[in-house]
């Protein structure tokens, strides 16, 4: 089920177990606009939605309710990562069995 973004906003600081008056502060707004963003009767800029999104560590798609993802980017980036990494152990494997093939046409 999608969530709307008040509701994943208030969802995300409940699950820290912050305060709105902390979140407030460390966000750089108000109680009272943090308070209006999370009962939907405001709408954020996109300031504070790139600032919230590093705040709570989540993806901007995930916080507007586009995903259910929390870091899907993240996790995207770790297996690409992983990726890599698998290539680089086959090419390392690849040059070593080339080298030793052509050690053994060289010692024939």
């Amino acid at each position: 089920m999608e969530r709307s973004f008040p509701e994943t906003l208030s969802a995300l600081r409940r699950e820290k177990s912050i305060s709105q008056r902390s979140a407030a502060a460390d966000l750089g707004i108000s109680q009272a606009l943090l308070s209006h963003y999370e009962n939907g009767a405001r709408e954020p800029g996109l300031g504070f939605v790139c600032r919230a999104c590093d705040y709570y560590g989540v993806s901007a798609d995930y916080l507007l309710g586009r995903s259910e993802r929390p870091n899907a980017a993240a996790s995207a980036a770790s297996t690409a990562a992983a990726f890599l990494e698998h290539m680089q152990t086959l090419i390392t494997d690849a040059r070593a069995a080339l080298g030793e093939y052509a050690q053994e046409e060289h010692d024939a």
